[in-house]
């Protein structure tokens, strides 16, 4: 049985380990750049919905992701420089628009908004645990567990929006063989 006081304090430990002086491996510095990239693709879509979309939550939502992403690709980038990794390329940010002037067959709607971003949201937490679960060196784990603690904080909120409105895609339950459906 695993005790809970020895693991807790083994990670303790570990994480008062500086290795910055050891150099990063591949694999977190793909960690770095693919997660950099994925930042920097889900600006311009979130760029988009802000200009898309009427609903005042589901703005407000947009507009507070743009400012944790905008803070997450700040801090990754400065570690990016520092470390001498090649930053990924990014589009250029979209301008602003009205949203009652985008024509109907190019304006997407608030449903697909919110689970564009919901996606965009599960697909980074999923690279930041995969990324600090690989890291070696303690500050950039650290790194990937922060942002990924941020965007399931931020997805908490979205969901808790999509549900209101209706917009959460749900899969069929599941009924195992033989079980009573009452």
């Amino acid at each position: 049985m695993v005790n809970i006081l020895e693991t807790f304090m083994d990670t303790m430990k570990s994480l008062t380990i500086q290795d910055e002086d050891q150099p990063l491996h591949v694999g977190e510095v793909m960690a770095c750049w693919i997660y950099l990239a994925g930042l920097e693709l889900a600006k311009v879509s979130v760029q988009s919905g802000i200009n898309t979309t009427t609903d005042d939550e589901l703005r407000a939502l947009l507009q507070e992701d743009m400012k944790l992403g905008t803070s997450q690709r700040k801090r990754l980038h400065e570690f990016m420089i520092k470390e001498g990794i090649t930053l990924p390329p990014a589009p250029e940010d979209m301008p602003i628009s009205d949203p009652n002037s985008i024509p109907l067959g190019v304006k997407l709607t608030d449903d697909v908004i919110a689970n564009e971003l919901s996606l965009k949201i599960i697909s980074l937490i999923m690279r930041a645990a995969g990324a600090a679960s690989e890291s070696v060196r303690t500050d950039v784990g650290l790194l990937f567990v922060q942002f990924q603690s941020e965007k399931l904080a931020f997805a908490a909120r979205l969901k808790h929006l999509m549900r209101k409105r209706g917009w959460i895609k749900v899969p069929p339950f599941y009924v195992p063989p033989g079980l009573n459906n009452h």
